[in-house]
C-alpha cells in the first residue's frame, strides 16, 4: 500500500492546497479534505480538482462543510452542526497514496475541547509541515514541528513555500531537526499541472516519497 501523508501549516494560508495539489499530481495520489469552513469561493477541494485535472473520483467529498469562513468550531456553531470527531475516519486505503488536508494550522478547533492535532494523532499518518520562507517563519515551524511530536505524531518533513531563504532552510533544518522534503517557488503564472509537477522535479527530494 502507498504512503499516505497529512498536510498542515504554520498558520492558514501558508500554501497548504497549493501543497497538497502539487502531490496529488506528482505522486498521482487521491485528495481529501474532512472539514471545509468558507464555500462561497472555490473550495480547496475545487482547486485542486481544477488545477490537476485529476478524475472526479479522486477527490473524496469532505466530510463537513460549513459555509461560513471562520474556524471550523465557530462556523458549526453559527450553523447549528455538530462536528462529531469520532466520525471522521480515514477513507479505505487502496494502492495510490491519499493527501489529507487539514483546516488551517495544527491546533485550530474543531469543537471547543478538540483540536485538530487531537484528530492527526488518532489518524496516525504522517505529517508534512508546509512553511514560509520568510520572516517568522522559523519560530512559526519550530513551534509546530515541537506541537506535533510532543503529542506523539509522526512528523515527515517540511515544505518551504516562497522566495528561496538559505539561513531559513538551514536552521529549520537544523534547529528542527526534520527534513525539508521540497521548495514552492513563487508562480507568476496560473498553476497547472504541468507546472506542480515540474516544481516537484526541480525543487523536491522524490526519495523521500517513495
Amino acid at each position: 500500500m502507498a504512503q499516505s501523508y497529512i498536510i498542515t501549516g504554520t498558520t492558514t494560508g501558508i500554501g497548504k492546497t497549493v501543497a497538497s495539489a502539487l502531490l496529488v499530481a506528482a505522486l498521482k495520489a487521491r485528495y481529501w479534505k474532512p472539514v471545509q469552513s468558507g464555500l462561497e469561493e472555490e473550495t480547496d477541494s475545487e482547486f485542486v480538482r481544477r488545477v490537476t485535472g485529476c478524475p472526479a473520483e479522486d477527490i473524496l467529498p469532505e466530510q463537513y462543510r460549513l459555509q461560513f469562513p471562520a474556524s471550523p468550531h465557530l462556523s458549526a456553531e453559527r450553523e447549528g452542526v455538530e462536528i462529531r470527531p469520532e466520525t471522521v475516519r480515514l477513507p479505505e486505503p487502496d494502492h495510490r497514496p491519499l493527501i489529507v488536508e487539514g483546516a488551517g494550522g495544527l491546533l485550530v478547533p474543531w469543537t471547543r475541547s478538540y483540536f485538530q492535532a487531537d484528530w492527526f494523532r488518532s489518524a496516525g499518518l504522517p505529517v508534512i509541515v508546509v512553511a514560509s520562507t520568510q520572516l517568522g517563519t522559523i519560530n512559526h515551524t519550530l513551534l509546530t514541528l515541537e506541537g506535533l511530536r510532543s503529542r506523539g505524531i509522526p512528523v515527515h518533513s517540511v515544505i518551504l513555500n516562497g522566495p528561496e531563504h538559505a539561513d531559513n532552510r538551514r536552521v529549520i533544518t537544523e534547529s528542527g531537526k526534520v527534513l525539508i522534503s521540497g521548495w514552492i517557488p513563487p508562480v507568476t503564472g496560473p498553476v497547472t499541472r504541468e507546472v506542480l509537477i515540474f516544481i516537484f522535479s526541480d525543487h523536491f527530494n522524490s526519495e523521500l516519497f517513495r
